[in-house]
């Protein structure tokens, strides 16, 4: 899609630039007005999101900060973006975490009958959290979802097989949960083939809608705490990420803050490693 044929709303709204990815700064009621104006104008948009984690990945991988700025939106998933651009002197409104954003997205799609479909996680989860999502709002249309455990190459059978059933159903919105950077290639390398108007890129959403993953107390998730809660659930898994990547990300920040020190782009061979 053109990027010119997208709702001038986009274009009202402030961006900020942390490691050369442009971050959207608004509000949930500003995204939700973007992807209302989307669907009803008949356009498309990919919609991606960054978290400290996200950045670190993208300061590292040229493909992932190429895919980003090249989405329609990328809004703000962490405190501590929110802090890095405070040390930058820029300004992000709010933080929107899936977790807790989700519901207000079922909302949305149920007020304004918008379709979705859930493509992500482990064999049964995507439908759970699609059950546990209908519970809540009746109304809502979720067509179909898909785990996300299936060869995703590009010409592989199974991923076409994929996106001709999401094709078939044509979703307004799609949601694909199947974790940072992974779901942002999927969406980058599939966009031109999917016949839907909104992309998603949700990480963990369907784990946390189900049950199977818990979250960190609320005290927790409302001062800028989450991740400690998160490593505290999952230390194993997480632990690189928080302990390691945390440090690292206000380095490159003080450094780009002070010392106008930017990370050099790795060679355009780093393609898709991770």
């Amino acid at each position: 899609m053109d990027k010119t044929d997208l709702t001038t709303s986009v274009s009202n709204i402030n961006t900020v630039n942390i490691f050369g990815v442009r971050i959207h700064a608004l509000t949930i009621a500003e995204l939700h007005q973007i992807i209302a104006e989307v669907i009803q104008n008949d356009q498309r948009a990919l919609v991606l999101n960054v978290n400290v984690h996200a950045l670190n990945l993208a300061n590292k991988h040229p493909w992932l900060r190429d895919a980003l700025n090249e989405a329609e939106i990328v809004f703000c998933d962490g405190a501590g973006v929110i802090f890095g651009a405070q040390l930058l002197g820029q300004q992000i409104p709010e933080r929107i975490t899936y977790a807790d954003w989700f519901w207000q997205l079922g909302e949305l799609a149920e007020a304004n009958g918008y379709s979705m479909y859930f493509l992500g996680a482990k064999p049964g989860i995507a439908k759970k959290a699609a059950e546990i999502m209908i519970q809540r709002f009746p109304r809502l249309k979720i067509i179909g979802t898909h785990n996300g455990y299936f060869d995703k190459t590009s010409s592989s059978a199974e991923n076409e097989a994929v996106i001709h059933e999401i094709n078939s159903l044509s979703p307004d919105i799609l949601t694909v949960g199947m974790g940072m950077p992974l779901q942002e290639r999927w969406l980058h390398e599939n966009w031109d083939k999917l016949n839907v108007h909104v992309g998603l890129a949700g990480g963990a959403v369907f784990d946390y809608i189900s049950g199977e993953l818990k979250r960190a107390p609320t005290w927790m998730n409302n001062n800028g705490l989450e991740w400690l809660g998160r490593l505290a659930i999952e230390p194993r898994r997480l632990w690189h990420r928080y302990l390691i990547g945390n440090p690292l990300f206000i380095g490159h920040i003080l450094g780009e803050r002070f010392l106008g020190y930017r990370t050099p782009r790795a060679s355009s061979r780093d393609r898709y490693i991770f």
